[in-house]
Order: C-alpha cells, then structure tokens, then sequence
C-alpha cells in the first residue's frame, strides 16, 4: 500500500511539476485586485504577473511554448475583459478551451483515439500501437469518457454563473474548478484506469515493447 502511495505522489509530481501554482495565480489575483483597485489595474497586475511567470518559466529551462503559452493564456483574458468592460470576461478564454476539450475528448472517442491515451503517449512517449490493444484501450476509452463528463459539468457550471453575473463566484469556479478539481480528476484516472488495466489482463507497456507471450504481469506503473 505504501508503494502504492509513494507511486501515486510521483505520478502527480510528474504531472503538475512548473505551470500548477502559475496556472493558479492569476484568477485569484485578479478577482482580487479588480475588487480593491478596479478593472484596468486588475488587468495590468493579470499581464504582468503573466509575463514574470514567463521569464521566470524561461530561466529555469523549462520548455519556451509552455511558457509563452501561460502568457497568451492570461493575455487573451485580460483583453476579454478589458475591451468587453467587464470583469466576467476574463474568463470566457477559459470557457471556450473547456468546450474546446470537451469536443476534443468526443471526437477522440468516436474517431477510435481516446484523449487519454493521447494525453499519456504524448507525456510517456509510450508506443501508441500499444494503447489500441482491445486489451488495453477500453481502460483509456472509460478515462476518457470520465474526463468528458468533467469538462461539460465544469463548463455548465461556468456558463451558468457568467449568466448571473457574479465576478467573485465566477472566480472561484474558475479556481476551484481548475487544477485543485483536475488533480481529484488524475488521481482518479491514475487509480481507476489502473484496475481496469488488471482487469482486462493485457501486457503492461515495457512487456509489450519485448514481445513478451502471456501471462502478462499487466501494466505495474503508470497508466
């Protein structure tokens, strides 16, 4: 049980290792700041705590479109929020990469190429042929039928808060629905598509790799 743990701690260290906290940062801080200072201070703090996360994402190495990414992500906000004059806005960019994921994960799963072994053969650089095993696949398609859920209740629940037109309860959705609610999301993947793997009784990936023959001991770590 401790392995399993001391796993599972690794595996969301992997996962929000840089852009959690910087991901986090700049709702509160401009539903903060657009409370006490207004909303062009709002968005001129929002810009700037974007483009320090940026350079500092830069001098630690990290990879430079994750970075530029983080500040197109804030500046698109601001500017939403800035040219509609409303401080709702801010998180319509939010709204629109939710629906764009919510479709994402539909097409994914209809086209045959679940999004959640998409997402772990882009991270891992395991062998996609793996993943599409009737052995293995089901696991991801269940995952990612999990994953859709979540992106449409989030999206409802925003849209429906942007239509009362409360900026606080809005920012806190956006915070509370965002990387605290998506680690909930992978630690329930990680657990959940696991079993399913035993389950299913495929060969992990490194037995694929060799060509092992079954009895396979199935996929030990990861999913």
């Amino acid at each position: 049980m401790r392995h399993k743990w001391k796993e599972l701690v690794q595996e969301l260290s992997f996962i929000t290792k840089g852009p959690t906290f910087d991901a986090l940062l700049p709702p509160i801080v401009f539903a903060t700041a657009n409370g006490l200072l207004g909303l062009n201070p709002a968005v001129v703090i929002a810009l700037s705590l974007g483009a320090v996360s940026m350079v500092r994402r830069v001098r630690r190495g990290q990879v430079w479109y994750y970075a530029v990414g983080g500040f197109v992500a804030v500046a698109l906000a601001a500017t939403f929020a800035f040219f509609t004059r409303s401080p709702l806005h801010f998180y319509v960019p939010e709204m629109i990469s939710g629906g764009l994921l919510l479709v994402g994960s539909m097409v994914s799963l209809y086209i045959g190429r679940p999004i959640a072994a998409l997402v772990s053969h882009v991270a891992r650089g395991w062998p996609l042929a793996w993943f599409l095993r009737p052995d293995v696949k089901p696991a991801y398609e269940l995952v990612s039928w999990v994953w859709a859920m979540f992106f449409l209740v989030r999206l409802l629940i925003m849209l429906f808060l942007l239509r009362q037109g409360d900026a606080y309860d809005l920012a806190w959705a956006s915070i509370l629905l965002g990387w605290p609610f998506i680690l909930l999301l992978l630690v329930f993947s990680f657990v959940f598509g696991r079993w399913q793997l035993q389950k299913l009784g495929g060969p992990g990936v490194q037995e694929y790799l060799e060509g092992k023959k079954p009895p396979w001991e199935g996929q030990l770590r990861g999913f």
